[in-house]
């Protein structure tokens, strides 16, 4: 009797033993499965960001190629800018960063002079000039920006190019919606104080370009026909 039961005791032990042994191994399982999905996951959403990151570039693409199109070719495109606007300022400005002389100087409506320099990577500035005094500045951008002044009923549009186009007169008082010079309406709206835009629109009734005045005046070349808004509102073309 002795025997047996410590026989049969033997073999509770060798079971207890046998069955820890499944557990661990159980465990050692789910816990392989459980880190190989984790790894899994991260995996994916590694491939979601870089899709996204695709993405992204392809519609930075596409927005830049749309970009370019917002120029317009002839007829009533305006072969101008989504967003035309220019730097006008004060005679104090005028000499920082100019050439030592101007490239040129060219007589405008009302008899001043404009002396323009070539900043380089299609910048210009012109300095208005009127018995021996700089009355005002205006500098394109260099970012397929002309740039407009109202200097009293005289409106000046230095263009990208370098190109001064004056004339005298013709002026419209916003808001309001004008017609302008080569079939061209403007539909002017007041947006803040001194500030002003205009949308000009062609024969389709599309808008082809947008003036914003944001504390100076501005002006486009609009197919050969030159535009000016005023931060007072006065809109004015000529061509």
């Amino acid at each position: 009797m002795h025997s047996s039961a410590a026989v049969r005791t033997a073999r509770r032990r060798t079971l207890h033993v046998a069955a820890a042994a499944l557990t661990a191994a159980a465990a050692l399982t789910l816990t392989a499965c459980s880190g190989s999905d984790a790894g899994g996951a991260k995996s994916a959403g590694h491939t979601d960001t870089s899709a996204a990151t695709v993405e992204s570039s392809g519609a930075g693409s596409s927005a830049g190629a749309q970009g370019s199109g917002d120029k317009a070719g002839s007829g009533d495109k305006a072969g101008t800018k989504a967003s035309a606007t220019g730097k006008q300022s004060s005679g104090s400005h005028a000499g920082t960063g100019t050439t030592a002389s101007p490239i040129r100087t060219q007589t405008l409506a009302d008899g001043s002079k404009a002396e323009i320099y070539d900043l380089g990577a299609q910048r210009y500035r012109a300095k208005i000039i009127s018995r021996g005094s700089v009355l005002a500045t205006l500098e394109t951008t260099g970012e397929e920006a002309d740039a407009g002044l109202d200097a009293n009923d005289m409106f000046v549009v230095l263009t990208m190019g370098g190109q001064v186009h004056s004339w005298m007169g013709g002026g419209h008082q916003g808001p309001g919606t004008f017609k302008l010079a080569g079939g061209w309406t403007a539909k002017v709206t007041k947006v803040g104080e001194l500030r002003y835009r205009a949308q000009i629109i062609g024969h389709d009734g599309s808008v082809n370009a947008t003036l914003e005045t944001k504390g100076h005046d501005t002006g486009v070349d609009a197919n050969g026909v030159y535009i000016v808004l005023s931060t007072g509102g006065v809109i004015s073309a000529h061509g």
